[in-house]
């Protein structure tokens, strides 16, 4: 596939608004991507729009669990656990993933987005260190944690998405650990999840290396600027009017893909 000049400097642009968006609020800006990807950028492939951003959010996640693990504000025990048990998981959801019309997963894909928006709107634990969310539990509970990264990596995998926003308050209530290290360690499965989904995708030939660069670098510049920003700012009021733009693109995608959908029903 030929991959216009155009296209790739809408694609460090799209990677700057998802970076911006996570740098601003937190999780749940990744969920932007493969929208952006297929509107914006003007590739209207969604197995490649999946199998691309999962590389760029994968990859854009171990940068910034690297920065965590310096400031030791990472789990080692439970971090591989989580990672390695969702993998399982991220295998399955690509494999079924990829055996669905693009069209019609991209209709499945907009119903995730509407979800996500509305439950980002009304969670009262939300996946920043800055907000007041308690520890949810007293003890680990080996049993939960696993059957939250194979839940979560099924997502992963078969949605594209980094599920940041699935594993901190699923780390939450099944660990001891406190919100700040529930994210670092976090990161560790997001970037596992999303370069494993890629590796299955790329397998299929559903990846595009070098617009996945363009993508990190993308979202590296919008990270710094979007947390440069955020300081001072009133996040929950963010965070909802981020929910209800999440859940406006849905409804968007969701009416852009359901002639697809006609077919199977």
């Amino acid at each position: 596939m030929i991959i216009t000049i155009i296209q790739y400097l809408f694609a460090l642009i799209s990677g700057i608004a998802v970076g911006f968006s996570l740098g601003l609020i937190g999780g749940g800006g990744s969920i932007l991507a493969v929208p952006l990807f297929i509107y914006f950028v003007g590739i209207n492939h969604p197995h490649l729009a999946i199998g691309t951003t999962a590389l760029a959010v994968g990859l854009t996640a171990f940068i910034n669990f690297y920065q965590h693990l310096r400031k030791k504000n990472v789990n080692l025990k439970i971090a591989p656990i989580f990672a390695l048990v969702g993998v399982i998981g991220v295998l399955l959801g690509a494999y079924v993933g990829l055996k669905i019309k693009g069209g019609q997963l991209l209709f499945f894909f907009s119903m995730l987005m509407i979800v996500i928006g509305i439950y980002m709107y009304i969670s009262k634990c939300r996946s920043l260190p800055t907000e007041d969310c308690k520890e949810l539990t007293k003890q680990t509970r080996y049993d939960k944690v696993s059957a939250f990264s194979l839940a979560v990596g099924f997502a992963s995998g078969f949605f594209g998405i980094g599920g940041g926003f699935l594993i901190v308050p699923a780390l939450l209530s099944s660990t001891k650990i406190k919100i700040s290290m529930a994210i670092g360690t976090s990161l560790f499965a997001v970037g596992t999840f999303g370069i494993v989904t890629a590796a299955e995708y790329g397998f299929h030939g559903e990846v595009l290396y070098l617009v996945a660069i363009v993508y990190v670098i993308g979202g590296i510049l919008g990270g710094f600027f979007g947390t440069k920003i955020s300081v001072g700012m009133n996040k929950k009021l963010l965070r909802k009017i981020f929910a209800i733009i999440i859940v406006l693109v849905g409804i968007y995608v969701a009416y852009s893909s359901y002639p697809a959908l006609i077919h199977i029903l």
